[in-house]
């Protein structure tokens, strides 16, 4: 599934179970500044089948279509760090962290969420 929200080119990519049920969602999307460069976002893994290791499986999934299929040179992400347990998935996929001059900051609950920047470059994913 392929859409242009804002101008940017997303897709949608689910992953399937064994059983042919929805396991997972996730999209990725070309940064309006960088063409060789492909954005994970919406990682979602159906609450029932968390704990499996299909979270990893999803992104891999995501990053091995966003290099080989897309030609992408550089996947990249955010994620709060609030959010260990995304954190480790996406590391355990390949992502690194990057140091950013400022991070972003969103207002959540009455709560300042900082975000975190991760990036899979094709060398350390092959």
């Amino acid at each position: 599934y392929e859409r242009y929200i804002d101008g940017q080119r997303s897709r949608a990519l689910t992953m399937m179970d064994d059983n042919e049920e929805v396991a997972g969602y996730i999209t990725l999307r070309i940064p309006a500044d960088e063409l060789s460069e492909q954005r994970i976002g919406f990682v979602i893994v159906d609450d029932s089948k968390r704990g499996r290791g299909l979270g990893k499986a999803l992104v891999r999934m995501a990053v091995e279509y966003a290099f080989d299929t897309l030609g992408a040179t550089k996947v990249s992400l955010g994620v709060f760090e609030n959010n260990p347990s995304a954190i480790h998935c996406y590391e355990a996929a390949g992502f690194e962290r990057v140091d950013k001059p400022e991070k972003e900051c969103y207002q959540c609950l009455g709560e300042t969420w900082k975000c975190i920047e991760m990036e899979c470059h094709n060398k350390i994913y092959q």
